[in-house]
């Protein structure tokens, strides 16, 4: 599974109204010495996925909140987002004027949980091996305007790049720049398993059932040096099968805070009746949802068919039907709150405008009603993701302009059939690695897209990309950055649909939960610590 395609599961069960008493609990929760955190995200080793843990492989929302608590990096998000600062870096810098070389420092006395020290040698070593091993599954593309990593003495790295890319120092900030030791990582093969080692600020004890990992529990890492400040010793991170599970958890006492993820019920119930001892927190949130298209397919590699459906989608419908408070509707690829945003699909489009959409099939000469099979993934996004393509199916085939059927099946198999391109359409969401337009479009644009689609634009791949990257101040990449998103409105290889708002339901008691995720969806299990119970 990729990062791209967050794990998300969306129950429909409500939390239990009745409590147990404020500032209590059982079995490892409130009365215990780790802080415990409840998470529907799934972790499994298998053969598509054999190493849910290694910086080489992981690319997933859930993975990666794993290898930030553990695994750490030369730059880090701070507390209240922004520009990336240094972490296991001192200082780090670009050196030229082209934002061509970069150059980072590192903290004195940096060692591995193991209390082996840590140098400019074990970044060279982990960089290289993320492109070296190249996972068709992986982050390397993160690292695709890198040329070479150049190490000076053990405290001194220097990234030279192919082309000027000012979004690098976010990159870094990802795990897909995790520091590992080479005693534990192999250069060239995958760490296969739950095992992770780093420098982070907790080392990680994994107990798991059936190839599944069903409790992490995250200890202080004594040899820990960088920017993080711990508010706890211990925390414990609690996987469920579903949100009701999860919820009920929570009611219970034996968890103290949910960090993904709560259904929209659950979210409208706590909204309007929050039960005694239980707080809902709500927070800015990136992560998108969209319908790609393999633009090769008879069916819809005719443009008209694609702009059509845009133009006849009613999002305002769908987020209402479905997601309520937890949704809105997004008319780009980049979200609203991010520099360069436009409304692209809205200005060229409208919302569920069906005449505009007849017009475009006529122009081009389609006969319709057009058959066509939208496919989405009945286990990794929840129940709402079947809820949600049905709600598409009776909006499109209301039009009679579509003759719509929708087909879910497992991850396992829905992700490599979407990538074989068997699937003429398909439903799949989107966690950024970081704040950043770039983020929302070039994983989508590129030649090695994250789709594996055949859509290709020659001006937004040699020209317009990498002159949305020549620019520190994001607000100058602003009409390279609005130019691409046109282009995608125009022609259509995905079609945004909604943009997730994030809530944090936690019990009285927990501090700093409105600083646990940010929003990139990033846990940030440091910031948690105890109060005075309600």
């Amino acid at each position: 599974m990729n990062r791209k395609t967050m794990v998300l599961t969306a129950a429909a069960g409500l939390l239990t109204p009745a409590l147990a008493a404020c500032g209590t609990a059982s079995g490892g929760g409130a009365g215990s010495a780790a802080i415990v955190v409840g998470t529907t995200d799934r972790f499994e080793a298998a053969d598509f996925a054999p190493a849910p843990f290694d910086p080489a492989y992981a690319y997933d929302a859930g993975a990666w909140n794993i290898l930030r608590q553990t695994v750490q990096t030369l730059m880090h998000t701070p507390r209240g987002g922004g520009q990336p600062v240094p972490e296991a870096a001192s200082a780090c810098r670009f050196t030229d004027s082209g934002n061509e070389s970069y150059r980072c420092t590192l903290r004195p006395g940096l060692k591995f949980a193991s209390g082996d020290p840590l140098t400019a040698k074990d970044v060279k070593f982990s960089i290289d091996r993320v492109l070296a091993i190249k996972d068709e599954n992986g982050p390397s593309s993160l690292l695709s305007t890198l040329d070479n990593v150049e190490t000076k003495g053990e405290d001194t790295v220097i990234f030279h790049l192919k082309t000027p890319d000012a979004t690098f120092p976010f990159k870094l900030s990802t795990p897909a720049a995790g520091i590992v030791s080479e005693k534990d990582y192999d250069a060239k093969k995958l760490r296969e398993g739950f095992e992770v080692d780093g420098s982070g600020p907790y080392t990680m004890k994994a107990e798991v059932r059936e190839n599944r990992l069903v409790r992490a529990v995250f200890s202080k890492n004594p040899h820990y040096k960088g920017d993080i400040k711990l508010q706890n010793d211990k925390v414990e991170l609690r996987t469920y099968p579903d949100s009701t599970a999860m919820g009920k958890a929570l009611t219970d006492g034996k968890i103290h805070m949910v960090s993904r993820t709560l259904s929209p019920a659950q979210i409208t119930e706590l909204s309007a009746n929050p039960p005694k001892g239980v707080k809902l927190v709500p927070m800015p949130g990136l992560e998108i949802r969209y319908l790609g298209f393999n633009t090769d397919a008879p069916v819809v590699k005719d443009k008209a068919v694609r702009q059509a459906l845009a133009a006849a989608v009613d999002r305002g419908a769908l987020i209402s039907k479905v997601y309520g408070k937890s949704a809105q509707p997004l008319y780009s690829l980049v979200p609203t709150s991010v520099t360069g945003h436009v409304n692209s699909f809205y200005n060229k489009y409208g919302d569920g405008n069906t005449p505009k959409a007849a017009a475009l099939l006529k122009e081009a000469g389609i006969k319709t009603p057009v058959k066509l099979t939208l496919h989405y993934t009945s286990d990794h996004y929840g129940d709402g993701t079947a809820a949600e393509f049905e709600a598409l199916k009776a909006q499109l085939n209301s039009t009679q302009l579509f003759d719509i059927t929708v087909q879910g099946s497992e991850w396992g198999d829905f992700r490599p059939a979407q990538k074989k391109g068997d699937h003429a359409a398909y439903g799949l969401g989107w966690f950024p690695d970081y704040p950043d337009a770039d983020n929302f479009l070039a994983p989508f644009l590129e030649q090695d897209n994250f789709l594996g689609t055949p859509y290709a634009n020659n001006a937004v791949r040699t020209r317009l990309l990498p002159e949305s990257r020549r620019a520190v101040d994001r607000n100058v990449a602003a009409p390279a950055i609005t130019e691409m998103q046109d282009i995608v409105a125009e022609d259509v290889p995905v079609l945004p649909l909604w943009q997730g708002k994030q809530y944090v339901a936690a019990r009285d008691g927990i501090t700093g939960v409105e600083w646990s995720v940010n929003a990139i969806s990033d846990l940030q299990l440091w910031e948690l610590g105890r109060g005075v119970s309600g």
